[in-house]
């Protein structure tokens, strides 16, 4: 197996973000995956995807040509562009000083037959190696329902900045510096 990652070069690679997204979103999902696999909660249109990739490229792994990871870059311009998120960046205002520069991990996913295998760390590590020139840190949150998503990013070194409740759940705020 071999895995490269990088960034987003093409129209192509955001599809295929698209319809790996589209295979882990809760619907898509009987409630054992969802438990034991976790979820995605955002889905995100190609227009957004592609606006979002012009101002910082999302970071990607692929194999044989094929997107099987990926964790998005979500530059905080983009605040207002996804309801669910809104609260989110509400939130990173009220614990980051003023003037930290930080770029927002919108959401990351592996395709089931990688994980475990180590992308989910190269993935973070990419975006921090790409990132540190230019921003302090990445933010991102996690429902805190999903066990799974919690206890990686935590393994990859994130802290919770805060615990908030939003519209019936619980969100974790995390930062990895």
């Amino acid at each position: 197996m071999t895995i490269q990652i990088g960034r987003v070069q093409s129209r192509l690679e955001l599809k295929q973000i698209l319809s790996l997204q589209k295979k882990n979103i809760p619907k898509a999902l009987s409630i054992k995956e969802i438990e034991q696999e976790g979820f995605l909660t955002v889905t995100h249109s190609l227009d957004l995807l592609d606006r979002m990739n012009s101002r910082c490229p999302h970071i990607i792994a692929k194999e044989n040509d094929e997107v099987i990871g990926y964790a998005l870059c979500m530059h905080p311009k983009f605040s207002d562009e996804i309801d669910i998120l809104k609260p989110m960046f509400e939130e990173i205002n009220s614990v980051l000083p003023p003037g930290e520069k930080f770029m927002v991990m919108g959401q990351v996913c592996i395709q089931k037959e990688y994980r475990k295998k180590g992308v989910f760390q190269k993935l973070y590590k990419k975006m921090q190696d790409v990132l540190k020139i230019n921003y302090n840190c990445i933010i991102t949150e996690v429902d805190a329902l999903n066990k799974r998503s919690l206890n990686a990013h935590f393994a990859v070194g994130f802290i919770e900045l805060k615990s908030y409740n939003y519209n019936g759940r619980k969100w974790c705020l995390l930062a990895l510096k």
